[in-house]
C-alpha cells in the first residue's frame, strides 16, 4: 500500500522520499516505539510498580509504556511527536486509500440512512478505486441500513462491504487506511477509544451538537471525500494521554500505610507495593471523583518524583488541550489551544478558596491516588468510559502517549480557527459593546462643524 506525500504546493516533500510503504505519521510513531524498545534504560529512580511491570512486559512482549520512560526518554518522545505534528500541519498527504472505516453516532437512527448513502457511494463502480468499506457489525442485520439490499445492487459489493468490531480495531488498526465518522465530538472520542494505539486519519462530518472537532459538512460529503482521496489531506495530531490503573499490593496489617512514602519515600526502593491493572489511551480527560459517595473525595497528586498536593474536592480532572473545552471547562479550568503540549489539572468543586487550575508540561508523569486514610474510595473514568473504583492506596498514572490522534482538517485551515470555534460554540467573550458617551459624540460633531465654517 503506497502513500504519496506532497507539500501544500504540490511538490514532493524535500525532507524525505516522496513515497513510503506506510503513512507518514504511522511510520514515525512506530519508529518512536522502536526507539523505546531498543534504547537501554537511563539511570533514574524507578518506582516499585515499574519493576513489576517490566517483568510482566517481558513475559507478554508488550511495548514499554510511556510512564516507564526516564525523564529524558519521555522528553525525546514528546519532542518527536511535536516535530511530526508541525511537519504534517504544513504538508499535504496524498494517500492511496483502499480500506475505509465508517463510524456512526450511536443511538441515532437518522444517521444510519446517511451512513448507507456514503457506503453506497464509496462502493459504486463509478469510483476510480474499488474501495473496501467497513461498517459496524450491528449494521449487518439493521433494517434501515439494509445490507442485503445494498449488496444485491452489484455482485462486487458483497466482497467489499465488511464489518468491524472492537476486537478488530484493537488487533489490526493498520488494516484501515482512512476513517470517516458521522456524528459529533462524542463519536470522534469513541473513534479514539476504539484505536488505543495507531489511529488512521479521521475525517469527521458534523452531525452532532457543538462540533469542536467535527469540521466537515455532511451535505458536501461527495466533494469532501473526492478531494481528500485525489488531492490529499492535512492532518492535525492531537495529544493523547496514557493512563494506567495501579492497585496497591500492601498487605493489610497494623502498620500505618502512607501513599507518599510508598511512591517517593524510603519505601519506594524496598517493596513491590503496586501492580498495573489496565491501561487506556484517552483524547479528552481522566477524571478521579467521589463517584456515588455522598462525601467529598481526597486525592493526592504527584508530579514525577515529587509530591505535588492533596486535594479535598468532588474530584480532579486531568485534561488534554483537546479536552480543555469539555469537563475541564465546566470545572473552571483554562481554555487551551490544541497545539499546546500541556497537561491541565483542575479540581472539581474544591473545598478551599486557594486552589487554582494548573498547567503542566507534557514531559511529566502525573499520579493521582487515593490516600490510605481516605474516608471513602474514589472512581476514575477515561474519556467518560470504563468507570473504575479506586480503593485507598490505589492510584492512576497519567503521561503523554506516543500515539496521538490524527484529525483531518479542512484545506486552508489555520490555528486561528480555534478561536472562531469557541466563539461559535460557546459564545466565548460574547457581549454587547459598551456605548460611547453621548457628550463626547456631541463635542466631536461641534468641533467638526466649526472647522467646516472656518
Amino acid at each position: 500500500m503506497e502513500r504519496i506525500i506532497e507539500s501544500s504546493t504540490g511538490q514532493p516533500d524535500n525532507d524525505g522520499d516522496s513515497s513510503t510503504s506506510e503513512s507518514e505519521y504511522q511510520h514515525a510513531l512506530e519508529l518512536l516505539e522502536d526507539q523505546k524498545k531498543s534504547r537501554k534504560a537511563q539511570p533514574a529512580v524507578v518506582h516499585n510498580e515499574d519493576r513489576l511491570f517490566d517483568k510482566e512486559s517481558d513475559t507478554h512482549n508488550q511495548a514499554v509504556h510511556s510512564r516507564l520512560l526516564t525523564k529524558r526518554q519521555l522528553s525525546e518522545m514528546a519532542i518527536g511527536v511535536r516535530e511530526l505534528s508541525k511537519k504534517l500541519g504544513s504538508i499535504r498527504l496524498k494517500l492511496k486509500v483502499k480500506n475505509i472505516f465508517l463510524l456512526t453516532k450511536a443511538h441515532d437512527s437518522d444517521l444510519i440512512g446517511l451512513t448507507r448513502n456514503i457506503t453506497e457511494w464509496l462502493l459504486s463502480k463509478h469510483r476510480h478505486t474499488s474501495y473496501t468499506v467497513y461498517v459496524e457489525n450491528t449494521f449487518e442485520q439493521n433494517r434501515t441500513f439494509d445490507a442485503q439490499g445494498l449488496v444485491s445492487k452489484d455482485s462486487s459489493y458483497r466482497d467489499r462491504l465488511k464489518y468491524w468490531d472492537n476486537e478488530l480495531c484493537k488487533k489490526q488498526p493498520q488494516l484501515f487506511d482512512f476513517a470517516v465518522t458521522l456524528g459529533g465530538d462524542g463519536t470522534l472520542l469513541y473513534a479514539s477509544w476504539l484505536f488505543q494505539r495507531i489511529v488512521p486519519p479521521v475525517l469527521s462530518f458534523a452531525l452532532g451538537s457543538l462540533g469542536f472537532l467535527t469540521k466537515f459538512d455532511y451535505a458536501d460529503y461527495k466533494e469532501t471525500l473526492t478531494t481528500a482521496f485525489n488531492e490529499g489531506i492535512t492532518v492535525s495530531l492531537r495529544l493523547r494521554f496514557e493512563a494506567t490503573i495501579m492497585r496497591t499490593q500492601t498487605a493489610q496489617s497494623d502498620k500505618k500505610h502512607d501513599l507518599v512514602e510508598e511512591l517517593i519515600g524510603d519505601e519506594a526502593e524496598n517493596n513491590l507495593t503496586h501492580k498495573p491493572d489496565g491501561s487506556y489511551t484517552i483524547l479528552n480527560d481522566i477524571v478521579v471523583d467521589r463517584g456515588p459517595n455522598p462525601t467529598m473525595s481526597s486525592t493526592e497528586l504527584f508530579m514525577d518524583e515529587k509530591f505535588m498536593t492533596s486535594v479535598q474536592a468532588d474530584g480532579v480532572c486531568v485534561a488534554t488541550p483537546t479536552g480543555s473545552t469539555a469537563y475541564n471547562l465546566a470545572a473552571g479550568g483554562s481554555l487551551c489551544h490544541p497545539e499546546n503540549p500541556v497537561i491541565l489539572v483542575t479540581a472539581i468543586c474544591a473545598h478551599t478558596l486557594s486552589f487554582r487550575p494548573v498547567v503542566l508540561p507534557d514531559t511529566v508523569v502525573l499520579r493521582a491516588g487515593v490516600p490510605y486514610n481516605a474516608r471513602t474510595s474514589s472512581w476514575a473514568s477515561f474519556d467518560g468510559r470504563e468507570r473504575v473504583e479506586l480503593n485507598p492506596g490505589d492510584y492512576v498514572t497519567i503521561s503523554a502517549s506516543r500515539y496521538p490522534f490524527a484529525n483531518i482538517m479542512p484545506q486552508g485551515s489555520s490555528s486561528e480557527d480555534w478561536i472562531a470555534s469557541i466563539s461559535r460554540t460557546l459564545n466565548w467573550n460574547s457581549r454587547q459593546k459598551q456605548k460611547s458617551f453621548k457628550e463626547w459624540e456631541k463635542q466631536n460633531l461641534d468641533e467638526k462643524s466649526g472647522q467646516l465654517k472656518e
